[in-house]
């Protein structure tokens, strides 16, 4: 029987190798540990800062250093100390509040220098901030604070050079101060206008995966649609056909006073039911999740068809715990494979069996769906070849996960056994037996191992 087309899957995109997986991967279980608490990430709210605030510390002590051994440097007041402990705390703030923290840096520099004469230390806190705002992308602003402090500097080394002290120290100084300046602005605006060719990359690259994934879907609906073109072309004809000469029989039948045969009014119910799932089976091809629903809950209907073949067939469902009363509702998937399993399993019993007499058992429980299908008939002698059908059904029973048993059983017969996780993987099912049942509470239990080389359908059971 056909059944309904599987879901498609999207290859996510490969991890980073190396040191960059494992930061990424660190980083991410930070995340996770935070956000079950409810709480952003210290790490990634923190962590971007460390640098500066560890560049600044280190530019403070330089100052304070500098200040305290430079032989033209004047003593250190409180009020100079200030001035450094701000400056450190500018560079720290520096990555959160950059145009800020540069005007405080370059105040508070050239305080520092008109007041103690701290020489060219006091140039590194401003050239960080200053590369910093360049980085950002506020060119004017980071330009105008190196012209203000390259102003006050220049004006203070002239103030308080001595008269023998030749011009040429003073422009000396000066001019490699103007290097450094320009050069803390060009390297800004190369690292800027890097930082945004990164982010159109990016950009580009999740515009082209959205794209792409959007090109599969399409190529997916116009291969569901081929399909449904081609099975409505090539089967819906013929169990039309089949299904109007069984009509006119049993009409014919009926109308010469005679009673229909039970083996034609299968065929009738049969066709009847085909050409309902075959349209069904159409709809989701066109259009996915607007067909009718096939699932368990049909189970009986499964039963009375298979009743008119002539095999009796007794359904029983158990429900764990008993409190629950009815079955819970299952996963769409889950609910149309086991389906798919009782249909195809009692198809086999009716074609191949012989006289039987068929069980099918659903239990139901929270962790676990378990779907048997067992008969009392002939089962043949020889080996057993798997067939199309059963292929079928493990496909469908191992891609959610569950796991998929067919044997000659020890009293005779054949028994076929699924197993669906609703929670975590499915348990082995033994070959012969009743089915297992979990308990309310607890885990499931051990069950006993299958025979992996009898786990294979009998003859003709395709």
């Amino acid at each position: 029987m056909l059944g309904a087309p599987g879901r498609e899957s999207v290859v996510p995109p490969q991890a980073p190798a190396g040191r960059a997986a494992r930061r990424a991967q660190y980083d991410h279980v930070l995340r996770m540990k935070d956000a079950r608490h409810g709480r952003p990430s210290y790490s990634a709210v923190m962590r971007p800062d460390l640098p500066f605030a560890l560049g600044g510390a280190a530019l403070g002590a330089l100052l304070l250093a500098n200040a305290l051994i430079a032989p033209d440097a004047a003593p250190l007041h409180p009020l100079d100390v200030v001035l450094i402990v701000v400056t450190a705390v500018a560079v720290a703030l520096c990555r959160r509040f950059p145009v800020p923290a540069m005007l405080v840096t370059t105040a508070a520099m050239l305080a520092l220098h008109v007041r103690v004469h701290a020489g060219v230390s006091a140039a590194f806190p401003v050239l960080a901030t200053v590369y910093v705002v360049s980085w950002r992308g506020y060119k004017a602003a980071a330009g105008l604070s190196s012209l203000v402090f390259l102003a006050g500097f220049l004006a203070k080394d002239v103030s308080v050079a001595p008269a023998g002290r030749p011009g040429q120290q003073i422009f000396e100084r000066t001019s490699l101060l103007l290097g450094w300046f320009v050069a803390a602005n060009v390297a800004g605006l190369v690292a800027g206008q890097r930082r945004k060719y990164l982010e159109q990359v990016e950009q580009r690259a999740a515009e082209a995966e959205r794209t792409r994934e959007e090109m599969a879907l399409r190529r997916a609906g116009e291969e569901r649609l081929r399909i449904a073109r081609d099975l409505h072309d090539s089967l819906t004809h013929s169990i039309s056909v089949v299904k109007v000469q069984a009509g006119i029989a049993v009409h014919l039948a009926r109308k010469q006073g005679e009673e229909p045969s039970a083996a034609l009014l299968a065929i009738q119910e049969a066709s009847s039911e085909a050409m309902r799932e075959l349209r069904a089976t159409l709809e989701v091809l066109r259009s996915p999740g607007d067909a009718d629903r096939i699932g368990l809950a049909r189970v009986d209907e499964l039963a009375e068809r298979t009743r008119a073949a002539g095999v009796p067939v007794r359904v029983t469902v158990t429900v764990q715990p008993p409190d629950l009363g009815e079955p819970p509702d299952l996963p769409e998937e889950v609910d149309q494979a086991g389906y798919r399993v009782v249909q195809e399993a009692l198809t086999n019993v009716a074609r191949h069996a012989g006289p039987a007499t068929a069980e099918v058992r659903l239990d139901y429980s929270p962790a676990l769906l378990t779907v048997s299908v067992t008969d009392d008939g002939q089962a043949l002698a020889g080996a057993v070849t798997p067939g199309v059908g059963l292929r079928g059904m493990r496909e469908r029973v191992t891609g959610l996960g569950g796991t998929l048993h067919a044997d000659r059983r020890d009293q005779g017969g054949f028994a076929v056994r699924a197993a669906f996780p609703l929670a975590g993987p499915a348990p082995t099912l033994p070959a012969n037996g009743p089915a297992p049942t979990l308990p309310a509470n607890g885990p499931a239990p051990t069950l006993p191992p299958y025979r992996h080389a009898s786990a294979r359908p009998r003859d003709g059971h395709a």
